[in-house]
């Protein structure tokens, strides 16, 4: 499969204010696809739509070859949203041998999704307990214990320190090689190059579909944020 999703047309409206316009975009299989772009412009809302949880206007989004949201894809695509998903009143172990237990899996799978998170020495903490990155780490290892074909992650690395941002990334990258796809959402830039290719949305609409060399030949210019800056201009101007 040469595309784990594909986005056709994809329109959502949320009262009378329309969200995202017409967009259409592929994420390639077994790749970390980067969706980038600042606060406001349309990135949770495509990545509700990716797992079938976003009512849509119009449009159509396949993933992994069925229509997102089937049934099918449950125990297929993980989804982490900004917010922790985990139970506060349970300790982070608790947590993750509960999910483990929803896909069939052991107490072995949940420890081994622990330790990719490097959670493992806060494994009997109460998550009520935990720091906001140390919450974030463990509602990601509730989503990786049922090994994904899908992980759609948004902005999974807020509130983390420096280091533990680069080895969330270096993990991102492991799951990648081993088959799984990842989409990563985030308005940070400077994580845009860690990303195999981009989707860069602006006030709901595609700005761009492209590797992050091809974002910085394209503009001219290494710095991927000024980068993305020439691209806003460029449409602004063909706008106008």
């Amino acid at each position: 499969m040469a595309d784990a999703v594909t986005v056709t047309d994809l329109v959502v409206e949320r009262g009378r204010r329309r969200v995202l316009h017409d967009l259409s975009c592929a994420v390639p299989a077994g790749r970390v696809t980067g969706l980038l772009g600042p606060s406001g412009s349309g990135k949770t809302t495509l990545m509700r739509a990716l797992v079938g949880v976003q009512r849509v206007r119009s449009g159509e989004v396949t993933v992994l070859g069925e229509p997102a949201g089937s049934p099918g894809l449950r125990a297929r695509v993980g989804y982490v949203t900004q917010s922790p998903s985990v139970y506060p009143d349970l300790s982070v172990r608790e947590n993750a041998r509960y999910f483990a237990a929803l896909y069939g899996r052991g107490a072995r799978a949940a420890d081994d999704a622990l330790a990719a998170v490097g959670m493992t020495d806060a494994a009997g903490q109460l998550v009520a307990d935990l720091s906001g990155g140390q919450r974030s780490r463990a509602s990601l290892a509730c989503a990786l214990v049922g090994e994904p074909e899908l992980l759609v992650l948004d902005e999974p690395t807020v509130g983390l320190d420096p280091v533990l941002r680069v080895d969330l990334w270096d993990r991102f990258h492991a799951l990648a090689g081993a088959g799984t796809t990842l989409v990563v959402s985030s308005h940070v830039m400077d994580e845009a190059g860690r990303c195999d290719r981009l989707l860069l949305l602006r006030e709901g609409r595609l700005l761009a579909d492209l590797t992050p060399g091809e974002l910085r030949a394209d503009a001219g210019t290494h710095d991927l944020e000024e980068a993305f800056l020439t691209l806003v201009r460029r449409g602004e101007e063909v706008a106008a």
